[in-house]
């Protein structure tokens, strides 16, 4: 684990925590320390700080995510929303708001292992699922869309190839937490960030879908899109 916060008193009680849980930790106190730990060390997880004294915690997040996929877990004593939303869609993995207990961390850490060692439902690990001109190979963790490689975080990639493996099948919100996001509760604001940072990469909208189609108040469904009417 990277511990990154400047708080000698909250940094030092994380370490305390994690190594009596078993876990080998390093801690640094800046932006460019973690950005350094992270090109020379491999890491499960990384919690990250967002008040930094050399750089901001959400600026640190998109410079990680430029030479990582490591999950990060957000530890910040913002509250704000649409923050919130901003850093998930920059690619953080989950986010614990100041003060939190030990055992919530715990908890969400081991949430978010289980997401990364795999979280593509059922779907057999050497299938190549194909739906329409998408491709994704849950044993490489690649897809393509009409050939073309696409660019996927992580948590895309679960998101997509748990739906590709239920084609036409409107799939709960509640499950796609369970299963995709390992968690039994939480806030349908979050999957729809992903879903919107999703369809981008598949050239479609909300408005005008392809295969990401959502019924509110239902679920959300992937299917091939439908043939254009003949001119």
């Amino acid at each position: 684990m990277l511990v990154v916060e400047d708080d000698q008193f909250v940094r030092s009680a994380l370490i305390r925590h994690l190594t009596d849980a078993a876990h080998t930790v390093r801690s640094v106190g800046t932006a460019l320390e973690a950005l350094r730990e992270v090109a020379h060390f491999s890491f499960d997880v990384v919690i990250l700080d967002l008040g930094l004294p050399d750089l901001d915690g959400a600026e640190a997040l998109k410079m990680l995510r430029g030479i990582t996929d490591v999950p990060v877990i957000i530890a910040t004593a913002r509250d704000d929303e649409s923050e919130i939303v901003r850093l998930l869609n920059d690619g953080a993995d989950d986010y614990l708001t100041k003060p939190f207990s030990v055992e919530h961390l715990s908890a969400r850490m081991a949430a978010v292992l289980r997401r990364s060692r795999g979280g593509t439902g059922d779907v057999p690990p050497s299938t190549v699922i194909r739906v329409g001109g998408l491709a994704i190979d849950p044993l490489r963790r690649q897809a393509e869309l009409d050939g073309a490689r696409l660019d996927l975080t992580r948590r895309e990639f679960d998101l997509l190839a748990f739906l590709a493996g239920r084609p036409g099948v409107v799939v709960p919100r509640k499950e796609l937490l369970a299963e995709v996001w390992q968690q039994a509760y939480g806030d349908d604001q979050t999957i729809d960030v992903h879903l919107s940072w999703l369809r981008r990469k598949l050239g479609e909208t909300a408005a005008r879908p392809r295969y990401l189609h959502t019924l509110r108040g239902v679920g959300v469904k992937l299917e091939p899109p439908r043939a254009e009417p003949p001119l």
